[in-house]
């Protein structure tokens, strides 16, 4: 794992990144920037459009059980769940050794870990893969198909993955957006935005009928390839779940510091 530089800078990617994404959703989201807590939360169905995470470095275990206890009022206030993102090497040692039990206690309960990644990586090759063609999304139906991969992919409901992005003009302009398409059908998709001097990937996702086949790393290199090519960034972030991590590396990615998710207890 690398430094806390390295954790620093994945917290800020979500923190900006997302910043961007739920104001495209909602115009009135919540985005507050707070002491040690940044709120990015459009109040969706969209699971991940709605998110607190705890921007300190160095915390302890006081200061770190003082932040989960406000987390988890922020978010008890708002109609749809979402979930606290928290990453690991921004905690000081007896934080991160008791930081389970802490949001337990503040109310949370653990739903999947995940992984900060980054890389001086770009540019790369033009992507390809035999069996997909790549299109660029560009029309309301294109952003349908990646918020149902996307909801395919999570877990969610389709019309969960809807309510993030149908509607976005975001997404259709200023996201680097990719489709995997296998006969006539997408079946995988990445993207990628230009987040404070880097390139930013967000939402991959492959439906599970189509997966194992590289199809998630060729269309994530492809959202790469496309945005850096338009922006002529060359540094290149994302966080991972555990069903992506193994695969990043291949593009180029290092792995900085471990992300836990948590989502409030019923």
């Amino acid at each position: 794992m690398a430094g806390r530089a390295e954790a620093v800078e994945s917290m800020e990617q979500l923190a900006v990144g997302w910043r961007a994404l739920v104001l495209d959703r909602d115009a009135a989201a919540d985005v507050r920037d707070l002491p040690g807590i940044a709120v990015r939360w459009a109040d969706c169905r969209f699971a991940f459009w709605n998110c607190v995470t705890l921007t300190e470095a160095d915390a302890d275990a006081g200061l770190l059980a003082q932040r989960l206890g406000e987390a988890a009022e922020i978010m008890r206030a708002k109609e749809h769940p979402g979930f606290l993102w928290l990453f690991e090497d921004l905690l000081d040692p007896e934080a991160r050794a008791g930081a389970r039990s802490a949001a337990e206690k503040a109310g949370f309960t653990y739903a999947f870990p995940g992984t900060g990644m980054a890389g001086d990586l770009l540019p790369l090759p033009e992507p390809s893969h035999p069996e997909l063609t790549f299109v660029r999304v560009t029309t309301d139906e294109q952003v349908r198909a990646y918020a149902d991969l996307n909801a395919r992919a999570y877990g969610f409901p389709l019309e969960d993955g809807r309510d993030g992005l149908v509607g976005s003009a975001l997404w259709t302009s200023q996201v680097y957006a990719y489709l995997g398409v296998r006969d006539g059908v997408p079946v995988t998709c990445a993207a990628t935005v230009e987040t404070d001097g880097r390139l930013f990937v967000v939402l991959v996702a492959t439906d599970p009928r189509w997966e194992r086949r590289g199809y998630g790393e060729a269309v994530t290199r492809k959202a790469l390839y496309e945005g850096g090519r338009a922006t002529g960034l060359t540094r290149a972030t994302l966080h991972a779940t555990a069903a992506g991590a193994p695969v990043y590396p291949r593009i180029g990615f290092e792995p900085n510091t471990p992300i836990h998710f948590y989502g409030l207890k019923d």
